[in-house]
């Protein structure tokens, strides 16, 4: 039987190197998804929030609103999601309070190693596998996830204690945690990166972690920002003997030549990913904007859906 495809997945983990535009994909994957009547929930893990400002809403914080119809946001923090877990151990909020509230106990709390990392992938899954009247609370939770090596920290978290604690409530959770991230049925992780040497390094790098340390199955490699190639060599022959023209016809042939060559360079990038990454690859296209907004990620949106990309049907 065929996986299923990346928006099918209750889970979809969102990550690549700092500045390739995750946030941008994690919002564009999670509008192509609520557009197809899905009802999506976006994590963000304690950051400072893109998701809801890039679809034209306020920062959510710590509490789920919804940023656009059936597509809801959420800034996952330590503090918060030690509270929940807090309450939902003790169940009593006096009990809470008196424990969990205290400054000598929260000063030894903040200094239990991953203990940080774990309620925060807590609160995450525990919306993974929530409910309401009889059926899952959402159809899908995407999560947009830190950078590479953040990343990694954070969801080994849950294998790493069931290597390290005793028995008991702690360790309980960390197995449930640790059994939804290896679901394939449940879970799957999309790379981006950019058509460049370092960030595509950094994904090739961060694609033999999850195989050999995370074992999170790995749904898809989003390639964002490709330039289009416009000119066929002839053509790029042409704009070169007319470079040095006077303007404008110099200065836009120029230009016409850095632009080629700047395709040229990321479809070298965009070929050795798909050598080294055995994945389902979809480009995404380098979108001229005035400003990163909205309109900008329903244009990314739209290019996520176009041309029946399997891991998006």
């Amino acid at each position: 039987m065929a996986p299923p495809s990346l928006l099918d997945r209750r889970l979809v983990l969102v990550t690549g190197k700092g500045g390739v535009g995750k946030s941008s994909v994690a919002a564009a994957l999670a509008l192509l998804a609520a557009r197809s009547g899905r009802r999506v929930l976006v994590c963000e893990v304690n950051a400072q929030e893109r998701v809801a400002p890039l679809l034209g809403a306020p920062p959510a914080g710590p509490a789920i609103r919804e940023a656009a119809p059936g597509l809801f946001t959420v800034n996952v923090t330590p503090d918060e999601a030690m509270r929940e877990y807090g309450l939902q151990v003790l169940k009593f909020r006096t009990i809470y309070e008196a424990v969990f509230e205290n400054r000598v106990v929260r000063y030894f709390l903040r200094v239990v190693p991953s203990l940080a990392e774990l309620v925060m992938l807590g609160k995450i899954l525990n919306e993974v596998r929530s409910q309401e009247s009889g059926r899952p609370r959402w159809d899908l939770v995407v999560v947009d996830a830190p950078s590479t090596g953040h990343a990694v920290q954070l969801l080994r978290t849950p294998a790493a204690l069931l290597d390290t604690v005793p028995p008991g409530p702690l360790r309980r959770d960390a197995q449930w945690m640790q059994e939804m991230l290896v679901d394939p049925a449940v879970t799957a992780l999309a790379l981006v990166t950019l058509p460049e040497e370092m960030p595509v390094n950094e994904a090739i790098d961060l694609d033999q972690q999850v195989r050999d340390l995370l074992g999170i199955p790995r749904g898809a490699l989003l390639v964002n920002a490709v330039p289009e190639p416009r000119f066929d060599a002839g053509e790029q022959e042409l704009l070169r003997a007319q470079q040095d023209d006077p303007p404008p016809l110099g200065p836009a042939a120029q230009a016409a030549v850095l632009q080629a060559q700047r395709a040229e360079q990321a479809a070298r990038q965009v070929a050795r990913a798909r050598a080294a990454i055995d994945l389902p690859v979809t480009v995404l296209p380098l979108l001229a904007s005035p400003a990163w907004d909205r309109s900008a990620v329903e244009a990314l949106s739209e290019a996520l859906g176009a041309g029946g990309a399997p891991w998006a049907r």
